[in-house]
């Protein structure tokens, strides 16, 4: 199944940039990180170990990624949708998901854990390519191209954000979304879905204190600094501090406990204060180098499935991105997301690089004369 004959060469701006943020991952997840790994594992590198023994699985399991055709993989779309939806349902159940911080998000057993949630992304992805590629112009139609398609969204979804996990659950359905609409389905239709499903989204957060606070504290984080707006104060005061060129690598005092989730969902917030505002906007170039490639390979994409493949995988990674980027700035209601390829987390880390793989082996299999430079 594994294919043995030269590939050509991986595109060189894709990979550089990819390349780069997780290099500039490591460095932050040992800056944000060191003050809690040694109070808590009396070990400054103890997230970075983890960090790269994950990334050693991603690459792994990338390269594999990368060298099995696509195309064989489509088969297996339903298969791994029916299995990314037991395993979300597995880990709600008591006494088998692993319950942290308050979340029942993670299966397995210590420091093999992962969350079931980043792979239903994946899943989702390959599931909504294979559909849409079957589908052609039937999407224009909303009984029969949309709402079956928003409704196996919706499932998983609903699962992840029973967990809970509202922002993985709103990047499933704005990554569906952007699926679709690069599908051709129409606008009104998109819309139609969002009019229904947006009400009872809307009540089951206000019926939530947790995710209403969360929203209410967006709207005015200074209302209540020392608790519900206590996140995005002290990003902001990390952000703030950090003014156009930082105060240096490893020199955050946000770090010391002052941020929570320092070194994963808000890691960006420590970006801006030791490498500035300098520092932030070259992570937000180099995303957007990354989405300009994966664009360019889409459109250069051999087959429908690889074109809508690579759309989920790109705007997967993207949106996620400019969310988390948005929470640290107070421009998004914090999540809980973390940042693709820079974040400490394995299960993150190991998605987003074999989605990267996935993009580059769309790209592998283009025509010699539709490559461009």
């Amino acid at each position: 199944m594994v294919e043995t004959a030269p590939r050509p060469a991986v595109d060189p701006l894709l990979a550089a940039s990819v390349a780069t943020l997780v290099g500039i991952g490591l460095i932050m997840v040992l800056s944000a990180s060191s003050a809690t790994a040694v109070a808590i594992h009396h070990d400054a590198l103890y997230f970075l170990k983890r960090q790269l023994a994950w990334l050693a699985v991603a690459l792994l399991l990338s390269f594999v990624a990368y060298r099995i055709d696509y195309r064989k993989l489509r088969k297996l779309a339903p298969v791994g949708f029916v299995a990314a939806v037991v395993l979300l349902a597995a880990a709600l159940i008591p006494h088998v998901g692993i319950v942290s911080g308050g979340a029942r998000r993670w299966l397995g057993a210590g420091p093999l854990s992962f969350e079931p949630s980043e792979f239903a992304k994946l899943a989702l992805v390959f599931y909504l390519a294979s559909a849409l590629a079957a589908k052609g112009e039937r999407i224009r139609s909303l009984s029969n191209g949309v709402i079956p398609l928003a409704a196996m969204t919706a499932l998983v979804a609903v699962l992840v954000y029973r967990e809970p996990d509202l922002g993985t659950a709103s990047l499933l359905v704005l990554t569906a979304g952007a699926m679709l609409f690069a599908a051709g389905a129409r606008v009104a239709h998109l819309l139609a879905v969002a009019a229904i499903t947006l009400p009872p989204a809307i009540v089951l957060v206000r019926h939530d204190p947790y995710k209403l606070a969360r929203i209410t504290a967006f709207m005015d984080p200074w209302k209540d600094p020392q608790d519900k707006g206590f996140h995005i104060v002290q990003s902001l005061m990390a952000l703030g501090s950090g003014g156009w060129t930082g105060v240096g690598i490893g020199f955050s005092r946000q770090k010391f406990f002052w941020l929570p989730e320092a070194h994963t969902d808000f890691i960006g917030a420590i970006i801006g204060e030791e490498l500035g505002f300098v520092g932030l906007a070259a992570i937000v170039v180099l995303f957007l180098v990354f989405a300009f490639r994966a664009v360019r390979i889409a459109l250069g994409a051999p087959d429908r499935f690889g074109y809508f493949l690579t759309v989920g995988c790109l705007a997967m990674i993207v949106i996620q991105a400019f969310v988390n980027l948005g929470v640290i700035t107070s421009s998004w209601p914090v999540t809980g997301v973390p940042l693709p390829f820079i974040s400490f987390g394995g299960s993150s880390l190991v998605v987003s690089l074999v989605a990267v793989a996935l993009v580059a082996n769309v790209d592998s299999r283009r025509a010699p004369a539709k490559l461009q430079v």
